[in-house]
Parts: C-alpha cells; sequence; structure tokens
C-alpha cells in the first residue's frame, strides 16, 4: 500500500478536507503487521458487528490508525484488536437508528420456514445492542475474551493485570445478562 492510496482511503472514511498535503511516512513493518494480524482483527470485528462487510471496514480503520502510530511491532496484534473492537462499537452504537428504520422500511415477512433463522437473527441483534451498552472497557474485554484472545493477550491489550481479566470478564457477562433481561421482548 503507498501513502497516497491510504490517505485517499482515509480521507474518504472521514470526510476530511482537503488539507496542505504533508509527508507521512507509512511504517516499514505495516504490510508484514497487516498480514499476520487482519484474520484476527476483522474476527474481533465481526463478533461485535455481526457482519464481514462491516468487520473488514473497520480492521481498516484499525490498521490506517496502527499505520500512523508508534506501535511497536510486538504489541501491534492487541493493540490492533483493542483498535478494531472499539470502531466496531462505535459504529454499533451510531448504527442503531439507521438499522431499525432499515428493518421498518423492508417489511420483513416470516415464512415458517425461515422462522428460525429470524429468531436467531433478531436474537444476535439483542445480543450486539446489549454489548453497545455495557462500559467500553468491559465490552472490548468481554469481546477480546470471546475472540478468542488469551487472559494473557487480552491483559497486554487493555493495560491491564492477567489475573484481573477475568473479573473484568465475568462482570462483562453478568452485565450483558442483565441488558438483555432488562431489554427483553415482552410477549
Amino acid at each position: 500500500m503507498n501513502q497516497e492510496v491510504l490517505t485517499a482511503e482515509w480521507r474518504g472514511a472521514r470526510a476530511v478536507p482537503s488539507l496542505p498535503r504533508r509527508e507521512v511516512a507509512v511504517r516499514a513493518d505495516l504490510e508484514q503487521v497487516f498480514r499476520a494480524a487482519y484474520p484476527r482483527v476483522v474476527a474481533v470485528a465481526a463478533r461485535v458487528l455481526g457482519s464481514r462487510d462491516q468487520a473488514e471496514d473497520a480492521a481498516q480503520e484499525a490498521f490506517l490508525a496502527f499505520g500512523r502510530s508508534a506501535v511497536p511491532a510486538g504489541e501491534a496484534v492487541g493493540w490492533l484488536c483493542v483498535a478494531a473492537a472499539h470502531t466496531a462499537l462505535n459504529q454499533l452504537r451510531s448504527g442503531r437508528r439507521r438499522a431499525s428504520r432499515e428493518e421498518a422500511a423492508a417489511g420483513v415477512a416470516v415464512a415458517p420456514d425461515i422462522a428460525d433463522d429470524v429468531v436467531a437473527r433478531d436474537e444476535r441483534r439483542r445480543v450486539r445492542a446489549a454489548l453497545g451498552r455495557l462500559p467500553r472497557r468491559q465490552a472490548v474485554a468481554l469481546v477480546l475474551r470471546h475472540s478468542g484472545l488469551s487472559y494473557a493477550e487480552v491483559a497486554a491489550a487493555l493495560d491491564l493485570s492477567p489475573g484481573s481479566v477475568g473479573t473484568i470478564v465475568r462482570r462483562a457477562e453478568s452485565a450483558l445478562r442483565k441488558e438483555l433481561n432488562r431489554h427483553a421482548p415482552s410477549e
């Protein structure tokens, strides 16, 4: 990737007006880190968003930020996973109103043979909405842990002690259950 492409993509994603161009060096290790970490970073974002396309957008933002950062390459995977989780949570929170308008406009008709799929999709939507209402630190810890990162990796990514990760994840799971119960559909 060259700098012009990165700059153009970043400006397009952020709708930043054109500013006088100044040269920003692209990290020499960006491509190597990208090739090694991309699947994992997308998986973290997809766990939050439930959409591969949206997850790839979140991962792209995380890698663009990493490309401008001074994060050591040895800490890149954890840093990128946290950045992707934060970006995905931001997308989730900002996309709630738009999604509800789109669903209402679509007028989804439920046929008996697809009822299970609709119920599962609705449940995933409810979990994502509840996740978006959790405190950010809890939500990120929960997403990272359930995306396959070890306690040590979550601790390093969030600058926690490894012993506190389990406590934060358990509290996050409890808070998520409470949010789901609080916003349970009435039957």
